[in-house]
C-alpha cells in the first residue's frame, strides 16, 4: 500500500477517523461500566443499611423516601422493618463543614432517635486525623462513642463545645462536621414526625434555645441600665446648672444697680471718663 500524500484533505480524514474511533471506544467503555457501578454503589449502599439498622426482613431500598431537612433540603431514608413494624431508620446524611469539605456518613437511627451504628461514605480528611471519623466514633473507649445516644436527651457535641463526646485528637473541625451531619439527621427525622424538637428536652435543641435566651437576655440587661445611668446624670448634674445660672443672674443685676447708683452720683465722673476715652 502507498504512502498516503500529506494533505490537508488527509490530514482533516485521519483526524476525523481517529476521533470517531475514540468517541466510539469510550462509549462502549461508559456502557459497559455504567451497570456495573451502579450496582456496586446499590450493594454498598445495601450494606451500609443492614450495617446501621437493626435486624429487618424488609427491603428498605424498596421503601426509601426523601427526608425533608430543616434547612431545605432533602435525604433518602430507608426504613428497615420487623413483622411490619419499624425497627429503625438508615439515613443518608452529610455536612459541609469538614475540614476537607463535604462528610457524608449513614446513621441508624432507632425509632425513638437513638443512635444505633453509622457507616461513613465519603469524606477527604486528613489521613490519621480527620480521617479517623471512620471508627472513632464507635469506638468504646473515653467518651468516644456516640452509640446509644440520643441528640434529643445528650449533648451530641463535642466536649470542647460543652457537649458529651471527644474529639478525634487534633481534627475538631473534622469531629464537629460528623456530629454536624448526625444532627441534621437527627432533626430531619423528629420534624417529619411531627414533634417540636424545641418542646422536648431535648439536648441538641436546647442548646440552641438557651445560647437564644442568654442573647436576649443579655440585651435586655443592658436596655434596662442605660436609661437608669442617664437618670442619674440628669439628677446630678441638673442642681449646678440651675445653681450657676442663678449666680449669674445675681452677678449681673448687682452690676446693674451698681453702674446706676454711679451714673445718679458721679456725673462728673463719668464725663472725664468718657472726655478721657474719646483722647
Amino acid at each position: 500500500m502507498g504512502k498516503l500524500e500529506s494533505s490537508f484533505k488527509n490530514m482533516v480524514l485521519a483526524l476525523g477517523g481517529v476521533s470517531i474511533f475514540a468517541a466510539g471506544a469510550l462509549g462502549l467503555v461508559q456502557e459497559l461500566t455504567t451497570e456495573p457501578i451502579r450496582l456496586a454503589e446499590l450493594a454498598n449502599q445495601e450494606a451500609a443499611i443492614r450495617e446501621v439498622v437493626p435486624d429487618f426482613d424488609n427491603n428498605p431500598l424498596d421503601e426509601q423516601y426523601m427526608l425533608p431537612t430543616t434547612d431545605g433540603d432533602s435525604l433518602l431514608c430507608f426504613p428497615g422493618k420487623k413483622d411490619g413494624k419499624l425497627v429503625g431508620l438508615a439515613i443518608r446524611t452529610y455536612s459541609n463543614k469538614g475540614f476537607s469539605g463535604l462528610v457524608e456518613i449513614m446513621v441508624g437511627l432507632k425509632p425513638d432517635g437513638e443512635i444505633f451504628n453509622y457507616s461513613v461514605l465519603e469524606q477527604k480528611e486528613t489521613p490519621g486525623l480527620g480521617a479517623k471519623m471512620v471508627d472513632w466514633f464507635k469506638t468504646d473507649k473515653n467518651n468516644q462513642s456516640v452509640i446509644g445516644m440520643n441528640p434529643g436527651k445528650n449533648k451530641v457535641w463535642v466536649s470542647k463545645d460543652g457537649g458529651e463526646v471527644d474529639a478525634i485528637t487534633a481534627a475538631t473541625i473534622s469531629s464537629r462536621a460528623f456530629l454536624d451531619a448526625i444532627d441534621r439527621a437527627y432533626r430531619s427525622y423528629m420534624a417529619s414526625e411531627d414533634i417540636d424538637i424545641d418542646a422536648r428536652t431535648g439536648a441538641s435543641a436546647q442548646k440552641k434555645v438557651e445560647t437564644h435566651e442568654n442573647e436576649v437576655s443579655g440585651i435586655t440587661e443592658e436596655q434596662t441600665v442605660v436609661p437608669e445611668k442617664k437618670t442619674e446624670v440628669r439628677k446630678v448634674t441638673s442642681k449646678p446648672k440651675i445653681e450657676a445660672k442663678q449666680k449669674t443672674k445675681t452677678a449681673i443685676e448687682e452690676k446693674k444697680s451698681t453702674e446706676e447708683i454711679d451714673a445718679q452720683t458721679s456725673a462728673s465722673s463719668d464725663y472725664s471718663t468718657e472726655e478721657g476715652e474719646t483722647k
